[in-house]
């Protein structure tokens, strides 16, 4: 008598051999256009974003239409493509728009249904960004403007990539979302700890917008693809991380012996690599079931009640065992810890997230 055959697994998170193929793709144009003196540099300059690299991602290799549909001059992938190019992108610290446009206004578009929108936007031929505070969670209360005879007007901060944005996607408080000329608005800098993504305050005075639809379902779906697939830019920031410490303490000798040898450093490494492995796990979970549209809300909750202590962590580490290299401004490592940092508060705080978490399996606070 036969026994049962193996068991389906129903969700694979494994990496497919076009998704490696599409990582090995990115990480080379990173590697060639975007190395971390180049990034130093940037933030030192009124330009941060690296648009020319911004141009070759989505000109030259068509991924900012990962998520529209090929009708719609897109690619017609899913969110598990588009996490495996921010898992890069975060590997780099890079200054570019991709989670802002890429995901998080393209997700309110496909909300909305805004196909001349989402054409521009996958082409690469404009940046689209929402017009709401990096640091508010899906489902969260945000700031609107105010809607009055058709024209908007008002004050939002806190809007990552404001600066280079071409179209705002703003909320109102009629309930609508409007699409705005970036050109009317005011963008006002603002001071980022996280110089590769900077935030601005838009400010509307009387400015008119084309009414998209429903803002409430379209940024809910905006924001929940923005923190799902932000785990994934964590994700390759700890991993990054953990690789140049590990090369540097193997290469760092003291006692005329390597540091990577000493026993507490190992505890701490080992440490760092189970945190990094479970976030890959969390972060590739929750771009499986945003793609698929399984258990989502709670895949992307988990991840980021997870994410964000393990990229800090993981960051923090770096700085620390490269001693003294660490310190200095040429060194990388600041980049990752204030882009560690910057996320840990981008679309939810983890403590934010795992009171949602509470709420949806219905455990209630002591």
């Amino acid at each position: 008598m036969e026994g049962p055959g193996p068991v389906k697994n129903e969700r694979d998170l494994l990496y497919s051999e076009e998704e490696e193929a599409l990582r090995a793709a990115v990480r080379d144009l990173l590697a060639d256009q975007c190395d971390a003196p180049g990034v130093i540099a940037r933030t030192e300059s009124d330009t941060p974003h690296h648009l020319a690299l911004w141009k070759t991602l989505t000109d030259g290799m068509g991924l900012a239409g990962l998520l529209v549909p090929e009708a719609l001059g897109g690619q017609g992938a899913t969110h598990r493509e588009a996490a495996v190019v921010l898992e890069e992108l975060g590997r780099a610290v890079a200054p570019v728009p991709y989670l802002t446009s890429a995901v998080v206004a393209t997700e309110a578009l496909l909300a909305c249904g805004t196909d001349d929108l989402l054409r521009e936007l996958a082409s690469g031929t404009s940046i689209g960004v929402l017009a709401v505070a990096l640091n508010v969670a899906p489902g969260a209360a945000h700031k609107l403007v105010r809607h009055d005879d058709g024209v908007l007007s008002g004050e939002l901060t806190g809007i990552a990539d404001a600066a280079v944005a071409d179209v705002l996607l703003v909320p109102a408080d009629d309930g609508g979302l409007y699409a705005v000329d970036a050109t009317a608005a005011t963008v006002t800098p603002q001071t980022s700890l996280d110089l590769t993504r900077p935030l601005a305050t838009v400010t509307l005075d009387g400015v008119r917008g084309r009414l998209l639809g429903d803002a409430e379902p379209a940024v809910r779906r905006a924001l929940r693809a923005g923190a799902g697939l932000l785990a994934s830019e964590q994700f390759g920031l700890a991993d990054r991380s953990l690789t140049e410490t590990v090369r540097y303490l193997k290469e760092r000798k003291q006692f005329n012996r390597p540091v990577g040898g000493f026993q507490a450093l190992k505890h701490r490494l080992a440490r760092l690599w189970l945190e990094s492995v479970n976030l890959r796990a969390a972060a590739r979970n929750a771009a499986d079931a945003l793609a698929t549209g399984e258990d989502a809300d709670m895949a992307v909750i988990v991840a980021q009640a997870y994410a964000a202590p393990v990229a800090v962590h993981a960051a923090e580490e770096a700085l620390q065992l490269h001693g003294g290299l660490g310190m200095t401004w040429e060194h990388p490592a600041h980049l990752y810890l204030k882009r560690a940092k910057a996320d840990s508060l981008a679309y939810g705080t983890a403590g934010a997230h795992r009171e949602a978490l509470a709420a949806l399996v219905d455990l209630q606070a002591p």
